[in-house]
């Protein structure tokens, strides 16, 4: 089966409903459709990441990085979220795309532990970047990720906490490849944002774990 160009996986992405009224503890920032799409389709095609692939969506939100996946092949995903309003949203998109591989558990990341070890081929997040009142809680999400996959970790991190990650992720036995740089947009979706728009400086990394 032919892969799904760039651009149409970008324009499908687009019609994914996105959070109403996101919830600020949670750091619901939407992943943008063309954010999205590149993320997914480097994953494909230059990795053979998702193909086929069993896939773990953390923090999945309403999905647009679970649905991309099995877009592009996926053989079966797993979004994990601890909001349940996330999660219906979810489901309808899932309804709407008529697909039926997919599975979605209502979880907090920090209660993902022993039994889910090596679950999964692939994991995939945009976690929150730990700011505010979630300090730390991206490296949380990274951990539960390695511990998750067999082969590979994708995430988006803010590129000021690059040193830092990077650190981390070896120290974890994990080999971590920076595969870009993006401007990520945050719409000003949050009384606290002042601007129309805030871009902040994302990592898009790759952990190899290959505990096979």
């Amino acid at each position: 089966m032919a892969r799904m160009k760039l651009k149409e996986l970008e324009s499908h992405l687009q019609e994914v409903e996105e959070f109403e009224n996101p919830k600020i503890l949670l750091e619901q920032y939407p992943t943008r459709p063309h954010i999205a799409a590149c993320m997914l389709h480097t994953m494909a095609a230059t990795f053979d990441d998702i193909e086929n692939k069993t896939i773990a969506d953390l923090g999945c939100g309403c999905g647009v990085l679970s649905l991309g996946s099995v877009m592009l092949g996926a053989g079966f995903v797993t979004g994990f979220d601890v909001d349940c309003d996330a999660l219906d949203l979810f489901a309808e998109n899932i309804a709407d795309f008529e697909m039926d591989n997919l599975d979605l558990i209502n979880i907090d990341v920090k209660n993902i532990g022993e039994g889910w070890e090596n679950k999964f081929d692939t994991v995939i997040m945009n976690p929150p970047f730990g700011t505010k009142h979630n300090k730390g809680l991206d490296m949380l999400f990274l951990r539960t990720g390695i511990l998750l996959a067999s082969k590979a970790v994708y995430s988006l991190h803010k590129t000021s906490t690059r040193d830092h990650v990077l650190k981390k992720a070896n120290e974890w036995g994990v080999k971590p490849q920076v595969l870009a740089e993006l401007r990520y947009d945050l719409p000003n979706t949050y009384k606290h944002h002042k601007k129309t728009s805030v871009d902040i400086q994302v990592d898009f990394i790759r952990f190899s774990v290959d505990k096979k």
